[in-house]
């Protein structure tokens, strides 16, 4: 799944806790629409408070209001997030005090966690860490939401207002890059402050025109007119921008991606992870070299069926890889798989499916340098009208030569645990869910961390491999393999308990990554994301716990349909919220119908 930029709002100083948004689009009757409209309302009320900081976002999710603004880097920046933040706090407090529901409590009660977090967060990474961001990625990623072809026609204009603000022709408005190298000359003189990772630094210089480079296009698909001479200038001023932080930032910046360990645990626990390093690194390894023996003895029933010789399943995966699809081929290939997979869920029991399939489509090249993996590109969640999720395929652009280069997206065999992660059963199917179903605000935003996500798809993955056929297993366990090394590698590489070198090999000679995509890995671990990946694992290990203990309460009156769509259902709950939500009101009720 995609992740809003993170890096861009936490570096920044911004605050962290905007998240995304839901709100039900299917009417509830009676007491149950009384107790979600108090909790929504609430629920936006919070959004809304500090909307103004980051509208980029608060927008593209579909707060009201905030489309023709522009992020605030203005003086007083943490102070003025600060008193906001104790406004969101005290303004919850009051609510939870006179509130009688449990069910509204419990949402308040989530999203004070979830404020409380933000505020611990973003006063440490103040006092700390020296801000920085990737600019263009938030430019991009502002301008991508609001032109996107689902936004309705009406609200493109916004995007000439915005443009303007961004330039600094607005008035009462600075060019945006003046305001960032403000903010940076001054937070940068501050003694003790932890510099941005030159690594980081010279790889947003590498992207940044890629992405100004993809502006065009946006403005170009829609009706818009006049933005040609904006968009210059803006494209100008980021290219002055880009020279400046070449010649103040990257001078100063630190030679190593390592960030102290309070501020590693910080970042676990806001992705949702409680372990500590050293648990998190205990787990990785058990779980790498079991999931690797069980590759190993998988692959040579796959060597048999194809012919092969080869049964180790290192050249196994490298034979199923030479089998890849490409342009039009690809998103044939990878629709065809979907649909099997539907089939599939349906066939199985597995969960109740959307009424309606779930979309993909390739990225552009400017969608693909911000985020270079494949992911799920989720619609405003508040207030939606019928927009959809979809699953996006990064671009392989061809060769000159006509020729296409090897890429680990295009293998056919990888393709069905690929779509089970980032579709169905996985990502898709659970924002379809919380889109289709009614969840509250609270359980879609405040409750969001990338292990209750991200471990529901690789959970997903887990409950369609049984039926995949031998290679996709083969695959399927390859992508567990990887999700394991990361839980480990990642502590690892951010305690220097190694180095980046072993790492990238045990990630392509152990887990078949190919160049490209384990150094993708280790950015991410480094200084991307860093403790991001290790919620994949983390969340999976919890979603199998609650499963076996569900499966012993119920025994033979386990039924996986109704367990995973009673999951779905409850949008996105912190790991004990969920096995309290599951013990009561799904073991419960079938217990008491003996």
């Amino acid at each position: 799944m995609k992740h809003a930029p993170s890096r861009t709002l936490a570096t920044l100083g911004l605050v962290c806790s905007l998240g995304l948004g839901a709100a039900p689009l299917l009417a509830q009757d009676g007491e149950e629409a009384d107790w979600l409209t108090r909790s929504n309302e609430i629920a936006y009320t919070v959004l809304e408070m500090n909307a103004r900081f980051v509208p980029e976002f608060a927008g593209q999710q579909g707060i009201d209001g905030y489309d023709e603004e522009v992020i605030d880097l203005k003086a007083n920046l943490h102070e003025r997030q600060m008193a906001v933040e104790a406004e969101r706090l005290a303004y919850l407090e009051a609510q939870l005090e006179n509130e009688s529901d449990p069910r509204v409590r419990q949402d308040i009660e989530i999203m004070i966690k979830a404020v409380e977090d933000g505020i611990e967060a973003s006063q440490i990474n103040y006092e700390r860490v020296s801000p920085y961001g990737n600019l263009a990625g938030l430019v991009f990623f502002g301008f991508n939401g609001l032109l996107d072809k689902q936004v309705p026609a009406e609200r493109h204009p916004a995007a000439l207002v915005r443009l303007k603000k961004y330039t600094g022709q607005a008035e009462g408005y600075e060019p945006l890059v003046e305001d960032v190298k403000r903010l940076l000359s001054e937070r940068m003189a501050f003694d003790g402050l932890i510099m941005p990772y030159r690594g980081e630094v010279e790889q947003d210089l590498e992207r940044a025109p890629v992405m100004m480079a993809g502006l065009p296009e946006l403005f170009e698909a829609t009706e818009l007119e006049g933005w040609e001479d904006d968009l210059a200038l803006l494209t100008e001023q980021f290219a002055e921008y880009n020279e400046w932080v070449r010649e103040n930032v990257l001078p100063v910046a630190r030679p190593d991606a390592a960030l102290p360990r309070e501020l590693y645990e910080l970042a676990l626990k806001n992705f949702g992870v409680d372990d500590s390093p050293e648990a998190l690194i205990r787990t990785g390894q058990i779980a790498f070299v079991n999931i690797r023996n069980e590759m190993m003895a998988l692959a040579p029933l796959v060597a048999a069926e194809k012919g092969w010789e080869e049964t180790d399943y290192r050249d196994v995966i490298m034979r199923l890889k030479e089998d890849q699809a490409y342009g039009d081929d690809l998103l044939a290939a990878y629709r065809e798989t979907m649909e099997e997979l539907d089939r599939i869920i349906a066939r199985e029991n597995l969960a109740t499916l959307p009424n309606e399939p779930a979309r993909m489509r390739m990225a552009t090249a400017a969608e693909t340098a911000q985020s270079p993996a494949a992911h799920l590109d989720v619609p405003r969640l508040i207030g939606n009208t019928g927009e959809y999720p979809e699953f996006i395929v990064p671009n392989i652009p061809q060769n000159e030569d006509g020729s296409w280069p090897d890429s680990d997206y295009a293998v056919r065999a990888g393709m069905w645990t690929l779509s089970a992660h980032e579709a169905r059963p996985g990502h898709e199917m659970q924002f379809t869910s919380m889109l289709r179903g009614g969840v509250s605000i609270a359980r879609a935003t405040f409750a969001f961390n990338s292990a209750n996500v991200e471990g529901w798809a690789l959970y997903a993955e887990a409950i369609s491999k049984p039926y995949m056929p031998l290679e996709g297993q083969l695959f399927s366990l390859q992508a567990r393999l990887l999700r394991a090394a990361r839980i480990w590698l990642d502590p690892m590489l951010n305690l220097n308990l190694v180095t980046a070198e072993e790492a990238k090999r045990v990630l392509m000679e152990d887990v078949m990554e190919d160049e490209s995509s384990a150094q993708n890995e280790i950015e991410r671990y480094t200084y991307r994301m860093p403790g991001q990946a290790t919620a994949y694992y983390y969340g999976y290990e919890t979603l199998q716990s609650l499963r076996a203990l569900t499966e012993l309460k119920l025994a033979d009156r386990f039924d996986a349909q109704a367990y995973h769509d009673f999951l779905l259902a409850q949008g996105l709950l912190p790991p004990d919220v969920l096995r309290e939500a599951v013990e009561t009101g799904f073991i419960a009720p079938r217990l008491a119908e003996e």
